[in-house]
């Protein structure tokens, strides 16, 4: 696919759709209709950033994303291969779009009820090392937050470190398929953000830790339960293209 193609079809994507689905649902695209056939090696990272214009960040995502699904598998020392060319219909959530207020509703909905037992239940099987890690992507959180990150992906650690914590596999299993679109900050109305948004999360994410340490399962279900409808009265707020700061206060 020639590079006027590639940026043709960027301009018919979706206003507001992320860089990452986009780099996904072309390659995925590609895989489906035979221009990488399984058992062939996707173009490098380079050669994809060079393509689509995007940065590296962009580009891992994305094959993460397809890996996830099944799609592509990493070999160490020589690449990304094809592993299957399953459509978005095969696969659990792929039809789920981050733009859409209605997908991250739905999404946020799933997590509650998954992630509200899984701290309760963190917070009473958790072994020391399992409770070490929590903190740990606790402080990955804040590291990144002070050096000017993105706080996504950390995020989403925390999250899937407290599932670990249950002992029981199938939680990180759930969350595992969620990964690209459990933390839908990407598609955010960031103008609309307050000054604190980052201290409002980071103290629901320690309230949440912290009971987990102190080994109480009501308090944990209950911060873990704050935590996530805050987060879903949040994005109901600043997903608006009218967002205004007072209205994301409001919502908190």
């Amino acid at each position: 696919m020639d590079q006027g193609k590639v940026e043709d079809g960027m301009t018919e994507k979706k206003k507001g759709a992320s860089l990452v689905q986009t780099v996904t649902d072309a390659l995925r695209d590609r895989i489906a209709e035979g221009e990488h056939p399984v058992g062939s090696r996707l173009p490098s990272n380079a050669e994809l950033c060079a393509e689509f214009g995007f940065s590296r960040t962009v580009i891992r995502e994305a094959i993460a994303s397809l890996a996830s699904d099944g799609m592509v598998e990493s070999r160490q020392g020589s690449g990304v291969f094809v592993t299957s060319s399953a459509r978005g219909g095969d696969v659990p959530f792929a039809d789920m779009d981050p733009a859409r207020i209605s997908s991250v509703i739905e999404i946020l909905e799933l997590r509650t009820a998954i992630e509200v037992e899984a701290a309760g239940l963190a917070a009473r099987r958790r072994s020391p090392q399992q409770m070490e890690t929590i903190i740990e992507r606790f402080q990955d959180i804040l590291r990144r937050e002070q050096e000017g990150d993105s706080t996504a992906g950390a995020d989403f650690e925390f999250h899937f470190a407290i599932s670990a914590a249950t002992n029981n596999p199938r939680f990180c299993d759930v969350l595992s398929l969620l990964r690209q679109v459990a933390i839908p900050r990407h598609v955010l109305n960031t103008a609309a953000l307050p000054e604190d948004y980052a201290t409002t999360l980071n103290d629901e994410h320690r309230r949440i830790m912290v009971a987990i340490l102190d080994q109480d399962e009501a308090a944990a279900k209950a911060e873990m339960r704050a935590h996530l409808s805050g987060s879903l009265r949040r994005y109901r707020a600043l997903a608006g293209v009218n967002g205004t700061r007072d209205e994301v206060r409001a919502a908190q």
